[in-house]
């Protein structure tokens, strides 16, 4: 009997020392910053409610989704366009990227009026995502807040076609 428990003890001891334990999962590494490339991007509008009582002023539907493939440069900055409604026109203030973490601000101006992009989100190397919280102050009605979620993965290198592909709803 004290031969049979040896012998177990010393399978199981080279069982342990086995070439053939799984491999460990490599640990995900927080990137500094976006891989320049081109990358698709996907829109989700999750809400969209008034905020004036009237109709939102906007073209996007609660629950619609757009796809768009733009190019990151090597300096690594976000084309402020990538989180905008058409038409808008915006700049950045306040940014950081750093550590896989991204905060984002920008004032953007739709014929005149002002609308606010918050974006809160998290990125690898190659690629991001975020919610996108977008406000509108219009002198007139239609004023409405809105919520997406982007996600964004690099597809390759920029290419002269990386410009916003034709929206794609469903």
């Amino acid at each position: 009997m004290r031969g049979i428990i040896l012998n177990v003890a010393a399978l199981g001891l080279l069982a342990a020392c086995s070439d053939d334990a799984p491999p460990a999962k490599p640990a995900k590494v927080r990137a500094d910053a976006l891989k320049p490339g081109e990358y698709e991007v996907t829109a989700t509008v999750d809400v969209l409610r008034s905020t004036d009582k009237t109709t939102p002023a906007t073209k996007s539907k609660a629950g619609a989704t757009q796809t768009a493939r733009i190019c990151v440069p090597a300096d690594v900055a976000l084309d402020p366009a990538t989180f905008a409604e058409a038409g808008e026109k915006c700049t950045g203030s306040d940014n950081y990227m750093s550590g896989g973490r991204m905060s984002l601000q920008y004032k953007c101006l739709r014929a005149g009026e002002q609308v606010t992009q918050t974006v809160d989100g998290s990125f690898t190397a190659d690629s991001f995502t975020g919610k996108v919280m977008t406000a509108t102050y219009f002198q007139g009605s239609g004023d409405y807040e809105m919520t997406r979620t982007m996600t964004a993965k690099r597809v390759g290198e920029c290419s002269a076609a990386a410009v916003p592909a034709e929206n794609k709803a469903s």
